[in-house]
């Protein structure tokens, strides 16, 4: 087995904050694990700075722009990658797949086969599309090989129904509210945190197991 860390890349797109204050968690949780070092990255931005502007994401999003931006090269440094987006008519923002539909080359080589993938989201009412997003995200993730990981029902945070609370065994999700108002509970950040865990335990037992190879 490696003596090298377990390198876990968390890459997300946030527009107004929620998938950025999700993202810490998931980090947070993936960092508590012994050998393993997980480090955030966000994808590039789309919209127009005006747009922006007008639309009051610009201050928001000022507060982490000094997280650097994630590459293509980034996924094949890594053993596991948490990818996080906020729903955009039950899938993901356009700044996500934009960001995977540059991994064709990683695709053909199959770097990423093996890698563990898990997604995490937001929506903005209850039944805004937790699940869809996740979903159809990891359409993408199966194309590449990765190993995908979500929430096992050990977190009991998932059976939470005192509250209005976002979370699915596919990955953490957080309601942001149709004005984006709501921002992340504990409940949900817990979970969060428990999907990084889980996500960085699962690569570890993986690197001590043989490389994947591919059928004669």
């Amino acid at each position: 087995m490696s003596t090298e860390p377990i390198n876990v890349s968390i890459i997300f797109y946030s527009m107004y904050g929620h998938i950025h204050q999700m993202a810490e968690a998931v980090a947070e949780g993936a960092n508590s694990i012994p050998g393993v070092d997980a480090t955030i990255y966000q994808v590039p931005e789309l919209v127009p700075d005006k747009v922006l502007k007008n639309s009051g994401a610009w201050e928001i999003k000022q507060a982490f722009d000094h997280i650097p931006e994630a590459t293509p090269a980034v996924l094949e440094e890594s053993d596991a990658v948490i990818f996080g987006t906020p729903t955009r008519f039950g899938m993901m923002a356009s700044q996500m797949r934009n960001f995977l539909d540059q991994t064709g080359k990683q695709w053909a080589q199959g770097a990423l086969t093996g890698k563990v993938g898990s997604v995490f989201a937001s929506v903005g009412g209850q039944h805004g599309g937790h699940e869809t997003t996740i979903r159809s995200f990891h359409t993408t993730l199966l194309h590449h090989g990765m190993a995908i990981v979500g929430v096992p029902y050990f977190e009991d945070r998932l059976n939470e129904v005192e509250e209005i609370s976002g979370g699915t065994p596919y990955g953490a999700t957080t309601v942001a509210g149709p004005t984006g108002n709501r921002t992340p509970t504990q409940n949900e950040l817990e979970i969060a945190k428990t999907q990084g865990r889980h996500v960085a335990q699962t690569a570890l037992k993986l690197s001590a197991e043989p490389s994947p190879v591919a059928a004669e």
